[in-house]
């Protein structure tokens, strides 16, 4: 009876150290597979909420590329819109991501959640009406951008309160690949939809889409988030985070390559709805290059998604991809391979933006990681009122492919002064 009682207590005892064996090695299997950071509700949940809403907002912008080009056939005025709606990032990210490391992420997302659907719905108004012109798309595109600068911090914050540490970094790349993904089916829609539904529906549309991610971010389960680290009142925020960054080299290196192919190589949206016109013979396909583009994009985030540490080295290299991309297409010789060479031109932006955001939480502490992200935007998304107009002028006044072409120059230009830093 003993030995009988004996062996059962050794068979309950090796069964439950089996099933612990098993659940560790799943829980191994899931720190280590891409898509590790959905294995929470909140980041289910948000990132579902996100990429509903970022469909709209690919409608809109599309849309809003459709419309400008069609308003007057000038690349140069596609150039200005963009830098009318990223200036404000330019002058008030960095604020804006001290403000998220002070205050509550949700209340902020909230608000600007909600100004962001307005601006949508009323511009949708006054196109469906015909009351729409150039210097009112640039005004509306404008206070996008406004509100935008605060939201984005806030947004991409609020994703290190969603997963423990150990998680970031996929969760960013996960970020990346929703952001980018939507493109893929948010520039399609506007594709199929702008002919027989016209751009006001399309921003009317995106107004509605907003309703997800205000869902989305009331739904979250407070008991399972993670603490943020609040950044103390007063003290210099600003200036702190400009010291941390000239100190640490991994993070230097990373913001030069961001401010600089940012500037100049991701500029594409302004030149690609006149070269489909001119070169391939069809301002439509505008929508389909950008789908084309996303996908790329999706499968770079993807890949960025699978490493627990991003490295340098990975960054440089998609430079490199998106640089050699950018030169290629520009030269297509038919809109098919235009088609086909977006996907690495996709894959290597998505993968140096998704390195970017993972390095900057790698390198961060906690209580700066919102202000780290705000001037992440800043150097990815500050530079376009810069390199919008010059692209757009150059695709204008002295050659349409060059307009793309100099910017693959200027990323082989990174990689080489980044050599020969790192040597």
């Amino acid at each position: 009876m003993a030995d009988a009682t004996h062996d059962a207590v050794r068979a309950a005892t090796h069964e439950a150290a089996s099933a612990a064996t098993d659940a560790q090695r799943a829980d191994a299997a899931a720190a280590t597979g891409i898509f590790r950071s959905l294995n929470f509700f909140n980041t289910r949940l948000y990132f579902a909420s996100l990429l509903l809403s970022t469909i709209g907002s690919w409608l809109q912008l599309t849309a809003t590329s459709y419309l400008v080009y069609r308003l007057t056939g000038k690349a140069s005025d596609l150039g200005y819109n963009v830098a009318f709606q990223f200036l404000p990032m330019l002058f008030l990210g960095t604020w804006a991501g001290s403000f998220a490391d002070r205050y509550d992420r949700r209340t902020i997302m909230l608000c600007t959640q909600m100004l962001l659907a307005v601006q949508a719905l009323v511009l949708g108004v006054l196109d469906l009406t015909d009351h729409v012109s150039l210097p009112v798309v640039w005004g509306f595109s404008f206070f996008l951008g406004l509100v935008g600068a605060i939201d984005n911090p806030a947004r991409r914050g609020l994703i290190t309160e969603l997963v423990p540490a150990s998680q970031l970094s996929n969760a960013m790349s996960m970020n990346t690949t929703v952001m980018t993904g939507s493109r893929v089916f948010g520039a399609a829609l506007a594709a199929v939809l702008v002919g027989p539904l016209g751009t006001g529906w399309l921003f009317v549309l995106n107004g509605l889409s907003y309703a997800f991610m205000i869902s989305g971010i009331v739904g979250l389960r407070k008991s399972e988030m993670v603490p943020a680290v609040k950044r103390p009142a007063g003290g210099q925020p600003v200036r702190d985070v400009f010291r941390y960054v000239r100190s640490n080299r991994r993070l230097s290196s990373m913001f030069f390559v961001y401010v600089v192919v940012s500037t100049f190589a991701f500029n594409y949206s302004v030149v690609f709805p006149k070269l489909a016109d001119v070169n391939w013979g069809s301002d439509d396909a505008f929508g389909w290059l950008m789908t084309c583009t996303g996908i790329g994009s999706i499968v770079g985030a993807l890949v960025t998604a699978r490493f627990p540490r991003v490295s340098l080295r990975w960054l440089v290299i998609n430079v490199a991809v998106l640089g050699a991309s950018n030169i290629a297409v520009a030269f297509s010789p038919s809109l098919w391979w235009a088609f086909v060479l977006c996907l690495p031109l996709g894959f290597g932006g998505a993968a140096m933006i998704a390195s970017g955001n993972a390095i900057s939480q790698q390198e961060s502490p906690p209580d700066m990681r919102g202000r780290l992200l705000a001037l992440t935007a800043v150097a990815f998304l500050g530079s376009t009122p810069i390199g919008g107009p010059i692209t757009g002028l150059i695709a204008d006044y002295v050659s349409l492919e060059w307009s793309m072409a100099y910017g693959g120059l200027t990323c082989f230009a990174c990689v080489a002064v980044l050599a020969w830093w790192w040597r």
